[in-house]
């Protein structure tokens, strides 16, 4: 049963005719993300070129008869696309073609997310909720972020949900118990090869009884050396089995990461985004979009403050933050062009 009088909020996906989108778009329509009785008013964005098939995807959304769902609205126009904004996703990004340089998909992405930062600024609503998806994301975010400079940074996130689902999962499946008895699990840095899947504060609920990660698994070498490279190359060993990249399991993640903005996190657990570095007590560099661990009330994040953190950790921390670095400085030379 809806509310009748619950007004509408607006939610965007840019890439709205994309893979990623189209395992997206029920789950947000159907109240798994904003919740039950929330009525939704769905903006797709999406290249001139793909408007076509964006149509099709209107179709299947109104032949779904979901009752939350008040309008769609497919649009190639940033003016019509950001306007009156709740929450915006932004998924669309230019895909690393074969051959072509991290610069050169750097320069392409820093062309679109600073118009679509713009646009934000503009027109969406200033408590607009932002989740970038595309690639390289942290980097895109910032992009957006700084290109909106009248929405506070905070509201800014980058999607590291689904490395942190990986890692969770992957822990559950070596102990052999369901993965929701895995919490507390953590990504820092880049959403890119260099992340850290941290497991040194995570606990794992084993047949009842809590127990650190370490004492359930019993394999360090396991947890220090292939663990850590499987969710580092996890999206890559997709791509070469299923010849197309994870778009249900990236769903799902972005599903869980704005469920969480909006609900908060539950007592006592903390998940994995990329968010605004500055003033952080881990000692990573300021203005850069970075993953910590989370505790979200009240649609705000606070990074969860006094981890221990050990040498293993702090030199893989280090890296991905000197990544995010050299991108950062690379994207904002593009800035001004």
């Amino acid at each position: 049963y809806v509310r009748d009088h619950a007004e509408p909020i607006r939610v965007l996906v840019t890439g709205a005719a994309g893979q990623i989108a189209y395992s997206l778009l029920y789950s947000i329509a159907k109240g798994d993300v904003f919740g039950k009785d929330q009525p939704i008013i769905l903006v797709l964005l999406d290249i001139p070129p793909m408007l076509p098939v964006l149509d099709g995807v209107v179709m299947e959304l109104q032949d779904c008869a979901l009752p939350l769902l008040r309008d769609v609205i497919p649009t190639d126009k940033v003016e019509v696309g950001f306007k009156d904004l709740d929450a915006a996703i932004l998924v669309g990004s230019m895909p690393r073609k074969e051959g072509m340089e991290r610069k050169d998909l750097l320069k392409a992405n820093v062309a679109i997310f600073k118009t679509q930062g713009a646009a934000l600024d503009k027109y969406a609503k200033k408590t607009v909720k932002v989740l970038v998806v595309g690639n390289p994301a942290n980097t895109n975010c910032l992009i957006a972020a700084k290109s909106a400079p009248s929405i506070p940074k905070e509201n800014f996130s980058c999607l590291t949900r689904l490395d942190h689902n990986r890692a969770r999962s992957q822990v559950a499946m070596r102990v052999g118990v369901p993965s929701d008895s895995v919490k507390n699990v953590i990504i820092w840095g880049n959403h890119s090869s260099t992340q850290y899947p941290d497991v040194h504060h995570a606990k794992v609920n084993n047949h009842g009884k809590e127990v650190a990660a370490f004492d359930a698994v019993k394999d360090d070498s396991w947890l220090k050396g292939d663990f850590i490279s499987t969710v580092q190359q996890r999206g890559a060993a997709v791509i070469k089995a299923r010849k197309l990249s994870s778009a249900m399991s990236a769903a799902k993640a972005i599903c869980d990461h704005m469920r969480d903005i909006w609900f908060g996190t539950p007592e006592g657990e903390f998940v994995s985004m990329g968010v605004y570095s500055s003033g952080n007590s881990y000692g990573v560099p300021d203005d850069l979009i970075y993953s910590f661990p989370v505790m979200i009330k009240n649609k705000t994040w606070k990074v969860v403050d006094g981890l221990e953190i050990n040498d293993f950790s702090r030199g893989k921390m280090d890296a991905t933050a000197a990544e995010l670095v050299d991108e950062r400085d690379t994207a904002i030379s593009f800035l001004g062009v």
